[in-house]
C-alpha cells in the first residue's frame, strides 16, 4: 500500500510549519504563485502571533524510484498549551518527524511529544533543523538526540527548512521508515473485517455543510454520498455530504479507504453530537451486525483533557448571551480541549465558566471568539475550584468570607512530574517551592532527572509554566494529575473602583501572599484604566481592610488660557468653578472598565 501517514512534532519555534512550507513545495501540492510563508497557519490569529495553533492535516504526492506514494501529513502545534491538539494528531498516524532546532538542542515540547510518540509505538524520523543558522552546533544537538532518545547517529538526517536541504531526504525516510497503515491489528474487533470505522481527530462547523468531522479511516471505506451514517460514542445519526481530503484546502474525492486521512460532512446542524474522538461507521454496518448479533466496537478515543485554568466569560451586552452560547458551542467543535458551563455573576449577569489549559490558552480563545464569531466578551481574574463544606466555589465572588472558618476552605493539589536536565534542579526546586510544593521524589534518566512534587493548583494558573521555562532554559516539561482537595488559609481579596466593587477582579489568595497579589491587581489596573474628567481611586480590599491604593488622575483643562492680564482673583475664580465641575462629576460618575483591562488583567 503506498500510502504513509506521519506528523511532525518539536518544541515551539523549532521550524515546523517552514519544514511544512517546503513539502508542499516539493510535491507541487500548492501552485508557486499560491505559495506563502506557513502556509498551512491557516488562522488569522496564527498568522499574527506566528505560531501554530490548530493540527492542520494535508496529503500530498511524491515519486520515489518512479512509484508514486500518497503521503498524509499533520503539522502540529509546538506549545505546551495546544498540547492535546499533538495528541489527537499522533493517534492518527503511524510516524513523526522529530524536528529539533541546531541552536537551541532538545526543549521541553520535543521530550514530552517524543515520548508520548513512543508510548504510541509510532517510527520516529530524527530530524537535525536550522543548520544553515551560524550559531547551529550539529553535533550537540545530534549527540542530545542520541544520549536521550537512543537514536542511531547515522538515522539522523540533518536539514534546512528554509533553504530546503535535507528536504527530500527527509520525504525518502518517511516513505522508507513509517509504515503502511494496516486494515487489521490492535484497532479491529470485528472478526471479518471490512466494516467502516473513521476515528475524529477534529471537526468544525460549515453553515451549508453542518459538522465537517476530519476522519482518520481505520477500516472499511467511507460510504457514498447521501449514504446514512451513525456516530457510535453519541448514537446520532448524519448523512455523507461530501467527502474528500486536505490538499490543504477541502477537495472532494469519490473513495476515502481503510488507511486515508480526510474529511465527512455529515450534515449534523447540532455541534455537540459530533465530538473529537468518536467513531464513526455505517448504519447499514450497524444493522448488518445486529442482525447476525454482533457489534461494532468503537475505536479507543483520547485521554479526557484536564483544564487548568478557569476564566468567566461574560457578554458585554445581556442580549447577547445566546449569540454567546451559540458560539462557544461551535467553537468547541474546532478546539476540544475547551470546556465551557453556565454561570450567573451579581455584577456582570450571565455568562460561562470556561476551562483552558494554561493563560495562553485562554487568552488565544478569547482572540478567536471574537475574530471568528464576532463576540465581545468581558473575562474575569484565572482561578481554580475551590471546597467549602460540600459546596463548590469556581467563582471566587461567591465565597462568603465568614463561611469557612468553621467547615474550613480547601484547595485542589495536583502531583507533578517535571522533567529538567541535571544541571538545572536547583533553579527548579527553588521555583517549586517558592510555590508551596513538598518534594516526593527524584529519579535519573540519563541526563534527564524526574522530579515529583505535590503542590496547589492555584499557584500553577499564573506565570508557573512561564517561571519554569526561565529557570531551565526551556528545557523542563511537565505533566500533572490532579490529587485531591487540603485547606488552605486563605482569603478573598475584592477590588474597588471609584468606591464600588468590582465582582469580576476578586481572586481567591492565599493569606501571606494577598497583600502582595492586591498591590500588583491595583497597579496593574491603573496602567490600562483610561482617564476620566474626574479622579479614580483603585483599592485592594481584604475583608474591610484595604491594602493598597492606586489613584488614576483626572484630565485637566487649562481653563485659564483665555485670560491675558487682570489680578490673581480673575484666575482663582475660575479654577474653584472647575474644582466645584470635578467634584460634582465625582458623584455622579461611573467608572466603566474596558475589555482591554480585564484581558490585562487575565495575562497578569
Amino acid at each position: 500500500m503506498n500510502t504513509r501517514n506521519f506528523c511532525i512534532i518539536a518544541h515551539i519555534d523549532h521550524g515546523k510549519s517552514t519544514l511544512a512550507d517546503r513539502f508542499l513545495e516539493i510535491c507541487h501540492t500548492v501552485s508557486p504563485d499560491k505559495m506563502k510563508p506557513q502556509l498551512l497557519d491557516s488562522l488569522a490569529l496564527e498568522r499574527e502571533r506566528g505560531i501554530t495553533i490548530k493540527l492542520a492535516p494535508v496529503r500530498l504526492q511524491y515519486t520515489l524510484n518512479s512509484e508514486p506514494f500518497t503521503l498524509n501529513l499533520i503539522d502540529t502545534p509546538g506549545h505546551v498549551d495546544f498540547s492535546y491538539e499533538v495528541s489527537r494528531a499522533l493517534a492518527a498516524v503511524e510516524g513523526a518527524v522529530l524536528l529539533v532546532d541546531a541552536a537551541q538542542g532538545i526543549q521541553a515540547q520535543t521530550l514530552a511529544h517524543g515520548l508520548a510518540a513512543m508510548e504510541q509505538n509510532l517510527v520516529l524520523i530524527p530530524v537535525v533543523n536550522k543548520i544553515d543558522l551560524p550559531n547551529a552546533d550539529v553535533a550537540g544537538s545530534k549527540k542530545q538526540l542520541v544520549d536521550t532518545f537512543g537514536f542511531r547517529e547515522d538515522e539522523i538526517i540533518l536539514a534546512s527548512g528554509k533553504s530546503g536541504q535535507g528536504v527530500g531526504e527527509i520525504l525518502r525516510a518517511v516513505i522508507e521508515r513509517v509504515p503502511p497503515p494496516k486494515s487489521t491489528g490492535a484497532f479491529v474487533n470485528h472478526p471479518g473485517g471490512g466494516k467502516l470505522r473513521a476515528l475524529i481527530f477534529d471537526s468544525f462547523f460549515d453553515p451549508y455543510k453542518g459538522v465537517v468531522a476530519e476522519v482518520r479511516v481505520v477500516e472499511g471505506e467511507v460510504p457514498s454520498v447521501s449514504t446514512k451514517i451513525k456516530f457510535l460514542g453519541t448514537g446520532a445519526e448524519g448523512e455523507v455530504l461530501e467527502k474528500g481530503y486536505f490538499s490543504p484546502q477541502l477537495v472532494q474525492s469519490e473513495s476515502l479507504v481503510t488507511g486515508e486521512i480526510g474529511y465527512i460532512a455529515t450534515g449534523i446542524k447540532e455541534p455537540d453530537l459530533v465530538r473529537v474522538g468518536d467513531t464513526i461507521t455505517s448504519t447499514s454496518d450497524v444493522e448488518q451486525e445486529s442482525h447476525i448479533g454482533g457489534v461494532i466496537k468503537p475505536l479507543p478515543g483520547y485521554k479526557e483533557v484536564k483544564p487548568m485554568v478557569y476564566v468567566g466569560l461574560y457578554p458585554i451586552e445581556a442580549q447577547e448571551y445566546f449569540e454567546l452560547k451559540e458560539a462557544l458551542s461551535k467553537f468547541k467543535l474546532n478546539d476540544p480541549a475547551f470546556s465551557y458551563e453556565a454561570e450567573q455573576s451579581a455584577a456582570l449577569g450571565s455568562g460561562f465558566r470556561c476551562g483552558f489549559l494554561g493563560l495562553l490558552h485562554a487568552e488565544v480563545v478569547q482572540e478567536r471568539l471574537l475574530g471568528e464569531f464576532n463576540v465581545n466578551l468581558l473575562a474575569t481574574t484565572p482561578s481554580v475550584e475551590y471546597l467549602v463544606g460540600d459546596q463548590v466555589i469556581t467563582n471566587p465572588a461567591e465565597l462568603d468570607p465568614s463561611s469557612f472558618h468553621s467547615s474550613g476552605l480547601r484547595e485542589p493539589w495536583v502531583s507533578l512530574r517535571i522533567f529538567v536536565p541535571q544541571n538545572y534542579i536547583g533553579a527548579v526546586m527553588d521555583l517549586v517551592q517558592e510555590r508551596r510544593g513538598k518534594f516526593t521524589d527524584m529519579q535519573h534518566f540519563g541526563f534527564q532527572v524526574e522530579l515529583s512534587y505535590e503542590m496547589p493548583l492555584s499557584e500553577m494558573i499564573t506565570d508557573f509554566y512561564d517561571k519554569l521555562k526561565s529557570a531551565s532554559s526551556g528545557f523542563a516539561s511537565l505533566d500533572w494529575e490532579l490529587l485531591e482537595f487540603r485547606e488552605v488559609d486563605a482569603v478573598r481579596v475584592d477590588i474597588m473602583v471609584g468606591g464600588e466593587k468590582v465582582d469580576a477582579l476578586s481572586t481567591i489568595v492565599f493569606r501571606p501572599k494577598a497583600e502582595g497579589v492586591g498591590r500588583r491587581l491595583a497597579e496593574k489596573l491603573k496602567e490600562v484604566l483610561p482617564r476620566q474628567n474626574f479622579e479614580i481611586a483603585i483599592q485592594a480590599v481584604i475583608g474591610g481592610k484595604i491594602v493598597a491604593r492606586e489613584t488614576v488622575s483626572a484630565f485637566r483643562k487649562d481653563v485659564t488660557a483665555k485670560l491675558y492680564g487682570g489680578d490673581r482673583t480673575r484666575k482663582d475664580k475660575l479654577l474653584d468653578k472647575q474644582k466645584k465641575g470635578k467634584k460634582k462629576m465625582k458623584m455622579i460618575g461611573r467608572v466603566e472598565i474596558p475589555q482591554e483591562a480585564f484581558l490585562s488583567i487575565l495575562k497578569s
